[in-house]
């Protein structure tokens, strides 16, 4: 197991006192493979992301239970300056938004440039020759000239190459892809999802690849996590996920995307309600909470057990099947 993520809490100090964002949770992730995290906004997503990577906003944002097992050292608990060590190394970071993940003072070619003089010892002549060779691989054309533009100059998706040229520069062991294509059109989507995938494959990396669309994790992960509120409600391989959903959530979202046998002027079925405030969210099943019923499930967490080969579940006795 490259990936071991263990009972992580992570939480916020806010002016209603010290929230979870992300309320024990526990995965793995087997070197090679790619796991997917799907959920609406506010469901921890990112948070669990960020909480591996220790990018956590400071000095709110903190774990504050829990382990993440990575070539054998909980990152939970390992000291910064080892931290930024392992950032960009061993795990390669591709942000959502490229303009504030880019520096804009400085060009391209500058910024991939200094990722290579911070982890390996090499001359500037040849950290900048790696740069280019980082740009011909994520297939931005005319490289050296490309090298010398500031991120401003560049379209949203020669950006997110620039980015994803940061991320993978140092071949690391484990990806993380946070939204990778959100503020892209789809074109251009299913070209950097492509790009991700053949430089993964051709690295033998692991990636947890977060989104929205149910659609790239179909495409791109072999198993998914789907998050709701804080928690894991469902985890299963790809495939038995979209066969065989098991959470009334995992449902609900599968059922809310557009199919190509969709009469034109139909509505798509939508979950009611919304996620609840961090603040308000009960002991129990949080679905329930959201489709506003009441009784037991409210007041007991419901119990994550495993109900087939890879397949768990979150099984409150209303919510799951």
């Amino acid at each position: 197991m490259l990936l071991e993520v263990k009972n992580l809490i992570t939480a916020f100090d806010t002016d209603r006192g010290l929230l979870r964002a992300v309320d024990d949770i526990s995965f793995g992730l087997e070197k090679g493979r790619t796991l997917g995290i799907v959920g609406e906004s506010g469901c921890g997503k990112s948070v669990t992301a960020m909480s591996i990577a220790r990018l956590l906003p400071q000095p709110t944002g903190r774990i504050i239970q829990g382990q993440i097992n990575f070539h054998g050292k909980d990152l939970a608990t390992i000291p910064v300056s080892e931290m930024r060590k392992l950032r960009g190394n061993d795990i390669g970071i591709i942000f959502q938004e490229p303009m504030t993940a880019l520096n804009p003072c400085h060009t391209i070619g500058k910024q991939l440039s200094e990722v290579f003089l911070l982890h390996k010892k090499i001359s500037r002549k040849d950290a900048w020759h790696a740069a280019i060779e980082m740009l011909k691989l994520v297939r931005i054309p005319s490289p050296e000239l490309r090298a010398g533009d500031y991120p401003h100059q560049l379209s949203g998706g020669m950006r997110q190459r620039v980015v994803i040229a940061l991320a993978l520069a140092l071949r690391p062991d484990l990806i993380i892809a946070d939204e990778p294509t959100t503020a892209l059109d789809v074109t251009v989507q299913a070209q950097i999802l492509e790009l991700i995938k053949s430089i993964q494959q051709d690295n033998g990396s692991s990636m947890i690849l977060i989104t929205h669309d149910l659609g790239v994790i179909a495409e791109t992960c072999d198993d998914v996590i789907v998050m709701y509120a804080g928690r894991i409600v469902e985890r299963a391989p790809v495939r038995e996920l979209f066969s065989h959903p098991r959470h009334a959530y995992t449902l609900g979202l599968l059922e809310s995307m557009p199919r190509l046998d969709t009469p034109a002027k139909s509505r798509l079925p939508v979950i009611p309600g919304m996620v609840s405030a961090l603040h308000e969210m009960v002991l129990g099943c949080r679905f329930c909470q959201r489709l506003k019923r009441e009784g037991p499930t409210l007041r007991d967490r419901p119990a994550y057990r495993q109900v087939s080969p890879g397949h768990w579940l979150e099984t409150c006795p209303l919510c799951s099947h």
